[in-house]
């Protein structure tokens, strides 16, 4: 059962081996990210390519320019070890790879909005840089992926959050700005770390623009 996306109450259930066109196309998936889980994937190579890529292999590598990794970072998201048992997902991005198998990828359920953006010089290449927000009850993080590291998790504080509350616009300008500094960013043949920098005050703003617009 580790090809299938496993859909209860309180989370989805998502094996190794669901490939990652299955992501783009699951109806519960889609409608609880609020289609992002299709915008992360619908520019990885091809039809074909995304009916073989598997879920698992995208987090197990944690390679930077996983879109996969950026979308669930963002989410309130564990995977399932065979030896490890079930950890936080950050936790296990932070990890040296070894000898473990990874199982599944849980993702639990939060009333919210989610936001999915990257950027690539050219459709169906790596992205230059993946940003991924999540809006719940816990607060807004952002996820910042193909720095060309791997991915990483920043929070929305408390004086952000208000910020963003009362001015939207402006805020969600000055926050990106704040993040992107924080964002350690280097060179490599797709763009220059100061490019990727400028790429994440964009992308982070937009994103933070459409999980606090009005519905």
């Amino acid at each position: 059962g580790l090809d299938a996306i496993e859909e209860t109450e309180e989370e989805f259930s998502i094996g190794a081996m669901v490939a990652l066109r299955q992501l783009e196309t699951h109806p519960g998936l889609n409608a609880y990210t609020c289609g992002a889980a299709a915008r992360a994937v619908q520019d990885i190579i091809g039809v074909q390519f995304r009916n073989m890529a598997t879920v698992g292999g995208s987090i197990w590598g944690r390679f930077g320019f996983s879109d996969v990794l950026t979308l669930f970072l963002a989410m309130d998201s564990y995977v399932e070890l065979y030896k490890g048992g079930i950890c936080p997902l950050a936790e296990f991005a932070a990890q040296k790879r070894d000898n473990d198998i990874l199982v599944r990828v849980i993702v639990k359920k939060h009333r919210g909005r989610y936001a999915y953006q990257s950027y690539r010089n050219t459709k169906t290449d790596f992205p230059v840089l993946t940003c991924a927000v999540c809006r719940d009850e816990r607060g807004i993080r952002v996820a910042v992926g193909a720095r060309p590291q791997k991915a990483m998790l920043l929070t929305l504080s408390e004086t952000q959050n208000a910020d963003l509350a009362q001015n939207r616009a402006d805020a969600a300008a000055k926050i990106a700005d704040e993040f992107a500094a924080q964002i350690p960013t280097q060179d490599n043949m797709r763009a220059s770390a100061a490019y990727r920098t400028h790429l994440a005050k964009v992308l982070i703003r937009r994103a933070l623009l459409t999980v606090t617009e009005e519905v």
